[in-house]
């Protein structure tokens, strides 16, 4: 089968969630099929770096910027017909035409749009068509709400309202709809929602695998550091979390690492606080540290974050509402805390209890070992565009 792919961003490199999605469907969909990529871009990569890393998984990959002036005229124009902000922000009439052109050049038998932000260009095509809304996007939006300042309430808010209607409307472009997880699938609002195919995200078990290093760090946070939820969760341990620890007596050494750290990341750096921004190798760190947290206040879909660390056998403590899509059992895969007393009350249990630790920890790779494969979740996307 040829599959023609859409991307609101190229793949690379993958520090975030969707690039990570994306790379790994595409990896394990070229097994069996032909991929021709289209990825939009808004902003500086390095494209020939970019194309080495996608050329071996596809037959043709084709990058389009999208210019500034582009991203603001289109943002102008959807603030009077409805649509989501970022909608109007990836659309380009232009792109729209290339992809046109590209289909009718390699006749694909099924195309594949990765987020709601990139429907509009599934308009014009006549071929059986999949859109994978990866998270329940509206819902975020609003989980975020209250915990932004007013002004930025308002336009989360008009967001909000856009992409709910949004996710509901575009339903039926599709022959068919992908998500990460149950409960995301839960909060798209259309009626007919579960017909939506689960399709999880993975871990590469042989790139995340245990390490034996010494232990310079007590606690370690990884993640986009720009992306909201994340700063809220690291804001949250630092400013919650560990003067309950301090009060005890317990002094920690954390460890904030990931791309693009926001100011209100990089402000929280001390003497027992590491921020380091981006690293080519993630497993250092994870290996370094005693326990990995997870205190997400807000956000959807499933943490990769999560799922790396508990395959390098990492014991992990998140909140509930992070696991509804993991699905991990407390205390016996993961600890989950819902309280800043309870995070402070699992993080002193595994510094004090090594050997339950580890055992937390090994049972945590087993556990994602058993449930979150990429090949499985590729061989499952695969089979859905068959369906058609």
């Amino acid at each position: 089968m040829r599959i023609f792919v859409v991307l609101s961003r190229i793949p690379y490199p993958l520090e975030k969630g969707d690039k990570l999605r994306a790379f790994h469907q595409i990896k394990h969909l070229s097994k069996n099929n032909e991929i021709i990529l289209f990825a939009l871009n808004d902003r500086s990569v390095n494209k020939q770096d970019a194309f080495q890393f996608l050329q071996p998984y596809c037959k043709s990959v084709n990058f389009f910027d999208l210019s500034l002036f582009c991203r603001f005229l289109n943002i102008i124009k959807v603030f009077f017909n409805g649509k989501p902000f970022q909608v109007g922000y990836f659309f380009s009439r232009h792109a729209k035409k290339r992809i046109k052109q590209l289909t009718a050049e390699y006749k694909p038998d099924h195309v594949f749009f990765q987020l709601a932000r990139v429907a509009e260009y599934s308009k014009p095509l006549n071929i059986p068509k999949t859109i994978d809304y990866q998270d329940a996007f509206s819902k975020g939006l609003h989980r975020r709400m209250k915990y932004t300042s007013v002004f930025k309430r308002l336009i989360l808010w008009m967001e909000y309202r856009r992409m709910l209607k949004y996710e509901h409307k575009i339903f039926n472009y599709f022959d068919n709809k992908t998500i990460i997880s149950a409960p995301d699938r839960e909060d798209i609002p259309h009626p007919e929602k579960g017909k939506i195919h689960i399709i999880s995200n993975g871990v590469d078990f042989d790139f995340y695998q245990p390490e034996t290093q010494v232990k310079k760090y007590d606690l370690i946070f990884s993640g986009n550091m720009s992306y909201p939820p994340n700063v809220l969760g690291a804001r949250y341990l630092v400013k919650n979390i560990l003067p309950i620890l301090h009060k005890k007596g317990i002094a920690v050494k954390t460890v904030f690492t990931g791309a693009k750290p926001a100011e209100a990341i990089k402000s929280m750096a001390s003497k027992d606080i590491t921020v380091t921004g981006w690293v080519d190798d993630l497993r250092i760190y994870y290996a370094r540290a005693k326990v990995f947290v997870a205190p997400m206040q807000i956000g959807t879909g499933l943490q990769n974050k999560l799922l790396e660390a508990m395959s390098m056998e990492i014991p992990c403590i998140t909140t509930p509402l992070t696991n509804q899509a993991l699905k991990a059992i407390h205390g016996k895969d993961i600890l989950i805390a819902e309280t800043a007393n309870s995070f402070a009350d699992q993080i002193e249990f595994l510094l004090k209890n090594p050997a339950k630790a580890s055992e937390i920890g090994k049972k945590g790779r087993i556990f994602v070992q058993e449930k979150f494969s990429w090949n499985e979740a590729g061989l499952k996307l695969e089979k859905v565009m068959q369906s058609e």
